[in-house]
């Protein structure tokens, strides 16, 4: 009987297959609102090009990374978090001018479809409602990394997105044209899988 010797390169490969279901499609993770910033961005008459962060960002992501049409994601953005980086700005437009936040309280996404776009890359369409109105937006994703978290040691992923909106066709076109209506939104996130209770 005969004895065959394993290479190295073949070692290898068998450790990493040993250790890929440690990953193993599908996963589902809880978005970390600490590390979860939603940006968007606008031209002020062409003279500036002012921000607002949609803070404490709630939700899930379910990531397939051997088939990812199967993966998913879907945000719920609390508008008490919206923040303009200054208190009278906050207050304009948590407002009926923009969001009316007292009666729309939340904005929300959730994919419909997500594609593969190249190396660590995604194609994610989803709706997006703000008060009540409800459009598809495409996000052009980045995988930054899926790996155990170095302190929480918990199974763990990022992504950072981008996408650009037309804000009127969410009841939030005061001031168009003087004001641009449209918006660039840059997103980063993170999640981990929650631990067991």
């Amino acid at each position: 009987m005969r004895i065959r010797r394993l290479s190295a390169a073949s070692l290898a490969l068998v450790a990493a297959l040993a250790a890929a279901p440690v990953f193993a499609a599908p996963v589902t993770y809880k978005l970390d609102p600490s590390h979860t910033i939603v940006l968007a961005q606008w031209s002020h008459f062409g003279f500036s090009n002012p921000s607002a962060n949609f803070g404490d960002a709630e939700g899930t992501l379910v990531y397939d990374a051997d088939n990812v049409a199967a993966s998913s994601v879907q945000v719920t953005l609390p508008l008490s978090g919206l923040q303009g980086f200054t208190e009278k700005f906050n207050e304009h437009l948590r407002s009926a001018d923009f969001f009316d936040a007292a009666r729309f309280p939340v904005a929300t996404f959730k994919s419909t479809k997500v594609e593969a776009a190249g190396e660590g890359k995604l194609k994610v369409t989803g709706d997006l409602t703000i008060k009540d109105n409800t459009r598809p937006v495409v996000l052009d994703v980045t995988l930054n990394k899926a790996a155990a978290h170095p302190m929480s040691k918990a199974q763990s992923i990022g992504f950072d997105a981008t996408a650009t909106l037309s804000r009127s066709d969410f009841g939030v076109g005061a001031y168009v044209p003087n004001v641009s209506d449209e918006i660039k939104l840059r997103i980063t996130t993170e999640g981990s899988v929650p631990k067991a209770e």
